[in-house]
């Protein structure tokens, strides 16, 4: 018997071309349904259409066609299965190999200047996406095509695969088949959103709302945190403290990612403290202890860390808690918090305190997800592991010991401020921060100016290449010693050249970090 093809499509682009070569190439037969059908019979093609093939007619008005036994049951029986096999000849059902299925027109409908509910929920496919994720699931045995993209690789592989879709090729199409129908049903749920008053996400229906948040950034705008639980910042324990807020959450995460490049819990390297304000690190240093690392991290810009939020990679004891009640902060995420800094910083009944285990990191995944206007945009986290040993030193002078020391400080933090982003560091201490800045001798003036005296003898890093020699002559001025940032420009002479004639030691790492 004849392989079975079915197809039926929203889009009909090229569906004739494919079923010609499916048919009077690889000897398929086609079976399909109504406009589809139309198509293929005025093309020439022999086809069976389903209401023929099931012995039941197309009812309430075409919403019920392909909902069937013998649709399904040739779609997912596993031919290796024995059972399956049973079934399929007891009903005379027979396999269905290949599915090429898109669905009604929802996104398209309600994109329309003008429509009504009832149109809209008219283009809401039903048989289609179960079709589709029947196939999907049968990948083993079914190829699924969900967009005319797909046509032309498909035949190919089919001509070089004596007339069979290649098992890789199946499990590529069923992982875009299980990505087509999730599209199609977040288009409808973000479409009922908009007209529905429910607290539902607009784009992510698989993340559960967490909790509407009291406003946005600004009381003007509303917001909600949608989180899965035990992931991110969904597993964090809020301990004491007022609501959090969307900009609480935005530093936090802030926080978090600068602390995290020392280690975390368990997993960190030495004690460390970040300070944030409005996104950006403005303290950030190591110590001996934990607490030791919070002053320097204060005292690197106490007046910028007022009202700030602060990230600490290990246990907060008592000495730290005392430090956290001598300034105006909101909040304070931590692996963990002694019963003794519990105590201390009750006091503050307003201060949030969380408590972030390094299993609910983990748990987050490494995507990094942001908004856009009407989209979204994901891309690997920039917590990739620094790599010393690839960098390299540009200058005659080398850096010395100390210097490197201090240029690995520095090349941690500046990837963790927004761009044009310089940091001035020295000793385990962040000095100066300037951050987004249109111009990068913007942002190394702000630097340099905050850490004003302390400058001397400390070293700058930049997140991105020195076009020209300015930064260098500018740092230079202010007692700077040693610089690092990516190389690459074509102009990358010049600044070493200024490098030498002012005595500064140079390293190129070969990476940049930019952060909008």
């Amino acid at each position: 018997m004849a392989p079975f093809a079915l197809l039926s499509v929203s889009d009909k682009n090229g569906v004739a071309a494919l079923a010609e070569a499916l048919h009077r190439t690889h000897g398929y037969a086609l079976l399909s349904s109504g406009g589809t059908a139309k198509v293929l019979e005025d093309a020439g093609l022999p086809v069976t259409r389903v209401s023929e093939h099931t012995g039941a007619p197309e009812i309430l008005g075409g919403r019920v066609k392909t909902l069937h036994p013998r649709v399904h049951g040739g779609i997912l029986a596993k031919r290796g299965d024995d059972s399956h096999q049973a079934d399929l000849e007891q009903q005379g059902i027979p396999a269905i190999d290949l599915v090429v299925v898109n669905l009604y027109p929802f996104r398209e409908t309600v994109a329309r200047a003008e429509f009504t509910w009832d149109q809209a929920i008219e283009n809401i496919d039903i048989g289609g996406p179960a079709m589709v994720r029947a196939a999907a699931k049968n990948h083993a045995d079914v190829a699924v095509l969900t967009s005319p993209d797909q046509y032309t690789s498909v035949l190919a592989a089919m001509a070089e695969s004596a007339g069979r879709v290649p098992a890789d090729l199946r499990r590529r199409l069923a992982l875009e088949a299980f990505q087509h129908t999730a599209a199609y049903d977040t288009a409808i749920s973000r479409w009922m959103a908009g007209e529905v008053e429910l607290e539902s996400s607009p784009w992510l229906e698989a993340v559960p709302l967490r909790q509407t948040l009291r406003y946005g950034e600004n009381p003007h705008q509303k917001a909600r945190w949608f989180s899965h639980p035990r992931q991110g910042w969904g597993g964090a324990i809020q301990l004491q403290g007022k609501e959090l807020s969307t900009n609480n959450l935005l530093d936090l995460e802030a926080a978090l990612a600068t602390v995290r490049e020392f280690g975390y819990g368990p997993n960190a390297v030495g004690p460390a403290a970040v300070v944030v304000k409005h996104t950006n690190p403005c303290g950030v240093a190591v110590g001996p202890v934990v607490a030791s690392a919070l002053t320097s991290a204060l005292d690197a810009d106490r007046v910028s860390a007022f009202g700030g939020i602060v990230a600490i990679n290990g246990t907060v004891e008592a000495a730290a808690a005392r430090e956290l009640t001598g300034l105006f902060l909101e909040c304070v995420v931590a692996p963990s918090f002694s019963p003794e800094a519990r105590e201390i910083l009750a006091a503050k009944a307003n201060l949030r305190l969380l408590e972030l285990s390094p299993d609910a990191i983990a748990a987050a995944g490494p995507d990094h997800v942001r908004s856009i206007l009407g989209g979204l945009l994901v891309q690997d986290l920039d917590d990739q592991a620094m790599t010393p040993d690839q960098w390299t030193v540009a200058t005659k002078r080398p850096p010395t010991a100390q210097e490197k020391q201090d240029l690995e400080f520095a090349w941690r933090l500046v990837r963790h401020v927004r761009s044009n982003a310089i940091v001035v560091a020295r000793d385990g201490q962040s000095l100066g921060v300037g951050a987004g800045q249109m111009n990068r001798v913007g942002s190394a003036r702000i630097a340099l100016e905050a850490a004003a005296e302390k400058a001397q003898g400390a070293v700058l890093a930049s997140d991105g290449f020195f076009p020209f020699d300015d930064t260098v002559r500018l740092a230079a001025s202010h007692g700077i010693t040693a610089v690092i940032h990516p190389g690459g420009s074509l102009r990358d002479g010049e600044s070493v050249k200024a490098c030498d004639e002012l005595g500064l030691a140079m390293l190129l790492t070969g990476r940049r970090h930019f952060l909008h």
